[in-house]
Protein backbone atom coordinates (compact mmCIF):
# COMPACT_ATOMS: atom_id res chain seq x y z
CA UNK A 1 0.00 0.00 0.00
CA UNK A 2 1.30 3.19 -1.19
CA UNK A 3 1.55 6.57 1.36
CA UNK A 4 -1.04 8.01 -0.29
CA UNK A 5 -3.66 5.15 -0.22
CA UNK A 6 -2.48 4.83 3.57
CA UNK A 7 -3.67 8.30 3.72
CA UNK A 8 -6.71 8.48 2.26
CA UNK A 9 -9.52 9.98 3.54
CA UNK A 10 -12.01 7.98 5.97
CA UNK A 11 -15.24 9.13 7.57
CA UNK A 12 -14.49 10.74 11.07
CA UNK A 13 -16.19 10.74 14.16
CA UNK A 14 -16.20 14.39 14.23
CA UNK A 15 -18.36 13.91 10.93
CA UNK A 16 -20.39 11.36 12.66
CA UNK A 17 -21.56 13.78 15.61
CA UNK A 18 -22.10 16.35 12.77
CA UNK A 19 -24.63 14.61 10.51
CA UNK A 20 -26.55 13.92 14.25
CA UNK A 21 -26.96 17.39 14.52
CA UNK A 22 -27.78 18.06 11.12
CA UNK A 23 -30.71 15.69 11.28
CA UNK A 24 -31.63 16.87 14.72
CA UNK A 25 -32.24 20.32 13.48
CA UNK A 26 -33.95 19.04 10.09
CA UNK A 27 -36.38 17.04 12.48
CA UNK A 28 -36.71 19.70 14.92
CA UNK A 29 -40.40 20.60 13.52
CA UNK A 30 -41.79 16.78 14.00
CA UNK A 31 -43.67 16.47 17.08
CA UNK A 32 -43.39 15.07 20.31
CA UNK A 33 -44.43 11.18 21.13
CA UNK A 34 -43.28 8.31 23.50
CA UNK A 35 -42.43 6.02 20.88
CA UNK A 36 -38.51 5.42 21.48
CA UNK A 37 -37.48 2.56 18.29
CA UNK A 38 -33.53 1.02 18.78
CA UNK A 39 -33.18 1.23 15.05
CA UNK A 40 -29.52 -0.84 15.70
CA UNK A 41 -28.64 -4.40 14.76
CA UNK A 42 -27.89 -6.94 17.21
CA UNK A 43 -24.00 -7.29 16.55
CA UNK A 44 -22.32 -4.73 18.17
CA UNK A 45 -19.55 -2.54 16.84
CA UNK A 46 -16.08 -2.99 16.73
CA UNK A 47 -13.89 -0.92 19.18
CA UNK A 48 -13.06 2.63 17.79
CA UNK A 49 -16.26 2.48 15.14
CA UNK A 50 -19.46 4.77 15.43
CA UNK A 51 -22.39 5.23 13.94
CA UNK A 52 -24.59 7.50 13.72
CA UNK A 53 -28.51 7.55 12.94
CA UNK A 54 -31.78 10.15 11.80
CA UNK A 55 -34.76 9.89 11.35
CA UNK A 56 -38.33 9.81 12.39
CA UNK A 57 -40.85 7.25 14.00
CA UNK A 58 -44.53 7.38 15.13
CA UNK A 59 -46.31 5.72 18.37
CA UNK A 60 -50.02 4.45 17.74
CA UNK A 61 -52.11 3.47 20.27
CA UNK A 62 -55.12 0.98 19.02
CA UNK A 63 -57.68 -1.22 21.17
CA UNK A 64 -58.72 0.51 25.04
CA UNK A 65 -56.21 2.85 24.62
CA UNK A 66 -57.05 4.89 21.82
CA UNK A 67 -60.86 4.52 23.29
CA UNK A 68 -60.04 6.19 26.24
CA UNK A 69 -58.09 9.40 24.31
CA UNK A 70 -61.58 9.09 22.15
CA UNK A 71 -63.60 9.78 25.08
CA UNK A 72 -61.23 12.52 26.57
CA UNK A 73 -61.09 14.28 23.47
CA UNK A 74 -65.15 14.12 23.39
CA UNK A 75 -65.82 15.39 27.17
CA UNK A 76 -63.28 18.28 25.86
CA UNK A 77 -65.03 19.45 22.82
CA UNK A 78 -68.26 19.61 25.16
CA UNK A 79 -66.31 22.02 27.24
CA UNK A 80 -63.00 23.55 26.18
CA UNK A 81 -61.99 24.31 29.67
CA UNK A 82 -61.79 20.45 30.46
CA UNK A 83 -63.82 20.91 33.52
CA UNK A 84 -65.91 18.47 32.61
CA UNK A 85 -67.94 17.60 35.88
CA UNK A 86 -68.23 20.46 38.04
CA UNK A 87 -65.67 21.04 40.20
CA UNK A 88 -61.95 21.25 38.70
CA UNK A 89 -60.52 19.85 35.54
CA UNK A 90 -60.00 16.36 35.43
CA UNK A 91 -62.35 15.41 38.03
CA UNK A 92 -64.02 13.14 35.70
CA UNK A 93 -62.68 9.65 35.64
CA UNK A 94 -62.72 9.42 31.78
CA UNK A 95 -60.97 12.53 31.40
CA UNK A 96 -58.31 11.24 33.35
CA UNK A 97 -57.79 8.36 31.73
CA UNK A 98 -57.23 10.41 28.25
CA UNK A 99 -54.97 12.39 29.91
CA UNK A 100 -52.31 9.74 31.03
CA UNK A 101 -52.98 7.81 27.67
CA UNK A 102 -51.69 11.23 26.25
CA UNK A 103 -49.10 12.08 28.77
CA UNK A 104 -47.48 8.67 29.36
CA UNK A 105 -47.78 6.34 26.80
CA UNK A 106 -47.83 9.57 24.00
CA UNK A 107 -48.92 8.92 20.81
CA UNK A 108 -47.77 11.01 17.52
CA UNK A 109 -44.60 11.46 15.72
CA UNK A 110 -41.47 12.33 16.98
CA UNK A 111 -37.67 12.54 15.13
CA UNK A 112 -35.27 10.00 16.23
CA UNK A 113 -31.28 11.43 16.11
CA UNK A 114 -28.43 9.19 17.93
CA UNK A 115 -25.07 7.43 18.08
CA UNK A 116 -23.24 4.89 19.07
CA UNK A 117 -19.88 4.02 19.34
CA UNK A 118 -18.04 0.46 20.02
CA UNK A 119 -16.15 0.23 22.83
CA UNK A 120 -14.43 -2.73 22.55
CA UNK A 121 -14.31 -6.91 23.86
CA UNK A 122 -18.03 -6.44 21.98
CA UNK A 123 -19.04 -3.93 24.35
CA UNK A 124 -21.05 -0.63 22.75
CA UNK A 125 -22.74 2.30 24.03
CA UNK A 126 -25.40 4.48 22.71
CA UNK A 127 -27.02 8.02 23.28
CA UNK A 128 -30.27 9.04 21.49
CA UNK A 129 -32.59 11.39 21.28
CA UNK A 130 -36.45 10.64 20.33
CA UNK A 131 -38.45 13.87 20.74
CA UNK A 132 -39.54 13.81 24.32
CA UNK A 133 -36.81 12.42 26.39
CA UNK A 134 -32.77 11.18 25.68
CA UNK A 135 -32.04 7.73 26.24
CA UNK A 136 -28.37 6.47 27.12
CA UNK A 137 -27.86 2.52 26.79
CA UNK A 138 -24.96 0.13 26.57
CA UNK A 139 -24.92 -3.29 25.80
CA UNK A 140 -23.08 -6.68 24.58
CA UNK A 141 -23.30 -8.73 21.53
CA UNK A 142 -22.42 -12.49 21.77
CA UNK A 143 -21.38 -13.61 18.30
CA UNK A 144 -21.10 -16.81 16.01
CA UNK A 145 -20.96 -16.35 12.96
CA UNK A 146 -23.49 -14.18 11.03
CA UNK A 147 -25.40 -14.94 13.97
CA UNK A 148 -25.67 -12.51 17.12
CA UNK A 149 -27.14 -11.92 20.06
CA UNK A 150 -27.24 -8.66 22.37
CA UNK A 151 -28.07 -7.92 26.31
CA UNK A 152 -29.12 -4.16 26.65
CA UNK A 153 -29.56 -1.85 29.26
CA UNK A 154 -31.06 1.52 28.98
CA UNK A 155 -31.82 4.49 30.90
CA UNK A 156 -34.07 7.68 29.74
CA UNK A 157 -34.51 11.16 30.84
CA UNK A 158 -37.92 12.26 30.30
CA UNK A 159 -37.95 16.35 29.17
CA UNK A 160 -39.58 19.37 29.40
CA UNK A 161 -40.51 20.19 25.88
CA UNK A 162 -41.65 22.06 22.93
CA UNK A 163 -45.34 20.84 22.06
CA UNK A 164 -47.07 22.63 19.28
CA UNK A 165 -50.44 22.95 21.03
CA UNK A 166 -51.84 20.45 23.69
CA UNK A 167 -54.24 17.66 22.09
CA UNK A 168 -56.35 17.78 25.89
CA UNK A 169 -57.06 20.97 27.52
CA UNK A 170 -55.12 21.55 31.06
CA UNK A 171 -52.69 18.54 29.95
CA UNK A 172 -49.21 20.72 29.66
CA UNK A 173 -47.10 18.24 27.93
CA UNK A 174 -44.08 21.13 27.68
CA UNK A 175 -44.06 20.77 31.77
CA UNK A 176 -43.59 17.12 31.37
CA UNK A 177 -40.42 15.23 33.20
CA UNK A 178 -39.34 12.35 34.66
CA UNK A 179 -37.34 8.79 34.07
CA UNK A 180 -37.34 5.47 32.58
CA UNK A 181 -35.10 2.18 31.88
CA UNK A 182 -35.89 -0.78 29.73
CA UNK A 183 -33.67 -3.75 29.03
CA UNK A 184 -33.39 -5.02 25.27
CA UNK A 185 -32.87 -8.46 24.28
CA UNK A 186 -32.13 -9.00 20.59
CA UNK A 187 -31.00 -12.32 18.14
CA UNK A 188 -29.82 -10.80 14.65
CA UNK A 189 -28.38 -12.16 11.41
CA UNK A 190 -25.77 -9.99 9.26
CA UNK A 191 -24.86 -10.98 5.50
CA UNK A 192 -21.69 -11.37 4.20
CA UNK A 193 -20.33 -7.79 3.46
CA UNK A 194 -23.29 -6.18 5.78
CA UNK A 195 -25.09 -5.40 3.02
CA UNK A 196 -28.36 -6.76 4.98
CA UNK A 197 -29.21 -6.71 8.71
CA UNK A 198 -32.10 -8.46 10.36
CA UNK A 199 -32.54 -7.80 14.30
CA UNK A 200 -35.88 -9.17 16.22
CA UNK A 201 -36.56 -10.00 19.97
CA UNK A 202 -37.91 -7.81 22.90
CA UNK A 203 -38.17 -4.80 24.90
CA UNK A 204 -39.22 -4.87 28.58
CA UNK A 205 -38.87 -1.42 30.82
CA UNK A 206 -40.92 1.66 33.19
CA UNK A 207 -41.51 5.23 32.84
CA UNK A 208 -42.23 7.25 35.40
CA UNK A 209 -43.65 10.69 34.18
CA UNK A 210 -44.87 14.06 36.06
CA UNK A 211 -46.54 16.98 34.63
CA UNK A 212 -46.19 19.55 36.75
CA UNK A 213 -46.40 23.62 35.72
CA UNK A 214 -43.93 25.55 36.94
CA UNK A 215 -44.96 29.25 38.48
CA UNK A 216 -42.65 32.05 38.98
CA UNK A 217 -46.25 33.72 40.65
CA UNK A 218 -45.51 34.21 44.75
CA UNK A 219 -46.91 31.12 47.00
CA UNK A 220 -48.37 34.31 48.85
CA UNK A 221 -51.30 34.00 46.45
CA UNK A 222 -53.02 30.98 48.27
CA UNK A 223 -56.24 32.20 46.81
CA UNK A 224 -55.21 30.87 43.11
CA UNK A 225 -56.22 27.96 41.63
CA UNK A 226 -53.31 25.33 42.27
CA UNK A 227 -51.63 23.95 38.88
CA UNK A 228 -53.26 20.92 37.16
CA UNK A 229 -50.58 17.91 37.90
CA UNK A 230 -50.62 14.55 36.72
CA UNK A 231 -48.14 11.99 37.55
CA UNK A 232 -48.15 7.97 36.31
CA UNK A 233 -46.48 5.16 36.38
CA UNK A 234 -46.18 3.38 33.18
CA UNK A 235 -44.57 -0.73 32.52
CA UNK A 236 -44.10 -1.77 29.40
CA UNK A 237 -43.30 -5.01 27.42
CA UNK A 238 -43.45 -6.25 23.67
CA UNK A 239 -41.98 -7.58 20.91
CA UNK A 240 -39.68 -5.97 17.69
CA UNK A 241 -38.68 -6.40 14.55
CA UNK A 242 -36.04 -4.80 12.43
CA UNK A 243 -34.20 -4.62 9.16
CA UNK A 244 -31.40 -2.90 7.64
CA UNK A 245 -29.72 -2.78 3.97
CA UNK A 246 -27.40 -0.46 2.32
CA UNK A 247 -24.11 -0.61 1.18
CA UNK A 248 -20.61 0.04 2.91
CA UNK A 249 -20.85 2.75 5.30
CA UNK A 250 -24.82 3.76 5.00
CA UNK A 251 -27.76 1.78 5.22
CA UNK A 252 -31.87 2.45 5.98
CA UNK A 253 -33.03 1.08 8.58
CA UNK A 254 -36.78 0.38 9.30
CA UNK A 255 -37.96 -1.25 12.72
CA UNK A 256 -41.34 -1.92 13.67
CA UNK A 257 -42.66 -2.63 18.04
CA UNK A 258 -45.81 -4.06 19.84
CA UNK A 259 -45.64 -2.76 23.07
CA UNK A 260 -48.73 -3.97 26.28
CA UNK A 261 -48.63 -0.81 28.52
CA UNK A 262 -50.24 -0.52 31.87
CA UNK A 263 -49.65 2.64 33.30
CA UNK A 264 -51.55 4.00 37.06
CA UNK A 265 -51.28 7.61 38.20
CA UNK A 266 -53.19 10.42 38.87
CA UNK A 267 -54.27 13.34 36.91
CA UNK A 268 -55.36 16.45 39.11
CA UNK A 269 -56.26 14.12 42.25
CA UNK A 270 -57.99 11.65 40.40
CA UNK A 271 -57.09 8.22 40.17
CA UNK A 272 -57.14 6.43 36.67
CA UNK A 273 -55.66 3.19 35.36
CA UNK A 274 -55.20 2.51 31.90
CA UNK A 275 -53.81 -0.44 29.36
CA UNK A 276 -53.29 -1.41 25.72
CA UNK A 277 -51.59 -1.61 22.85
CA UNK A 278 -49.09 0.88 21.06
CA UNK A 279 -47.17 -0.01 17.64
CA UNK A 280 -43.88 1.69 17.19
CA UNK A 281 -42.87 1.74 13.61
CA UNK A 282 -39.68 3.48 12.79
CA UNK A 283 -37.05 4.41 10.13
CA UNK A 284 -33.92 5.63 9.79
CA UNK A 285 -31.02 6.37 7.92
CA UNK A 286 -27.98 5.02 9.61
CA UNK A 287 -24.16 5.69 8.82
CA UNK A 288 -21.15 3.85 9.73
CA UNK A 289 -17.36 5.61 10.51
CA UNK A 290 -14.53 3.09 11.77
Amino acid sequence: MTRLEGERERPSVRSGLAFALLASSALATVGCAGGSPLLHPARTLPAGDVRAAGGVSANVVVGSLSDDLRTARTLAERDPSGATTPGAPGTNPDYAKGALVLANVAPGLAPVVGARVGLGNAFEGGLAYTGRGVRADARRSFDDGAWSLSLGLGGTAVLYGRQQGSELPNVDLGALHGFGADVPVLGGWESDGGLYKIWFGARAGFERGVVETLSTEPKAETLATPPIRLEAMRWYGGPLLGIATGFRHVHVALEIAATYNSVNGTYNGTNATVSGLALTPATALLWTFD
